[in-house]
């Protein structure tokens, strides 16, 4: 039996807590250096992308204070277009991602492991929030078609205010109407209540 003991009780001096948790300190200061890496890395990338989108940034109208056009920092960098859409890189850190977040979720309006398909649909993008801004403050609608313009009517006028006059007279005759018929109805009234004195009056004579 003290045999056994004597084993059981027995600890390798090598096989130490401190050991352990150094063990542990690395791996994740590891990991976090991968993880630093990664995140510099699409930070990169999405700067290169703003550096290749600077000129159309830079011709949109200074009244127009919707879009950001800046890269984010943290744990997933993104270029911002907007306050709903953005370049983001994908999980193998070579492929851009133009998403816009909708009513029904978030979709991806480009896609893509080469710079210039992304940045030609993020400059398309921009241009049709901008052309959408100026027919909004315009107040009409442009022909789709070039070359095609709405036809000017110049006799518009003339009737709306024939048709004016119209409305007026017979709103006249209308409240004259009623009130000949109010009129009436009041006499009906006034005679239903002095018939019986009337009735009395003759009776007496």
């Amino acid at each position: 039996m003290k045999d056994a003991g004597d084993k059981i009780s027995q600890i390798e001096p090598s096989r130490r807590l401190a050991d352990a948790v150094r063990d542990v300190k690395n791996a994740f200061a590891d990991r976090d250096d991968v993880i630093v890496e990664m995140r510099d890395a699409h930070r990169m990338r999405l700067e290169l992308l703003a550096t290749e989108l600077a000129p159309v940034f830079a011709d949109v109208p200074a009244d127009m204070d919707n879009f950001d056009f800046a890269v984010s920092s943290g744990l997933q960098p993104r270029l911002w277009i907007d306050a709903v859409s953005h370049v983001a890189m994908g999980r193998d850190r070579r492929t851009y991602r133009f998403l816009k977040d909708t009513r029904i979720g978030r979709v991806v309006l480009a896609e893509s492991s080469d710079m210039k398909p992304v940045a030609d649909a993020v400059t398309r993008y921009v241009a049709e929030r901008v052309v959408e801004r100026q027919r909004m403050m315009e107040g009409g609608i442009e022909s789709a078609m070039p070359g095609v313009h709405r036809p000017t009517v110049a006799e518009a006028e003339p009737p709306i205010r024939a048709e004016t006059r119209r409305n007026g007279w017979t709103t006249f005759f209308a409240g004259l109407g009623l009130i000949t018929a109010g009129a009436l109805v009041g006499l009906a009234v006034s005679l239903a209540l002095f018939w019986d004195r009337l009735t009395q009056i003759k009776i007496s004579f």
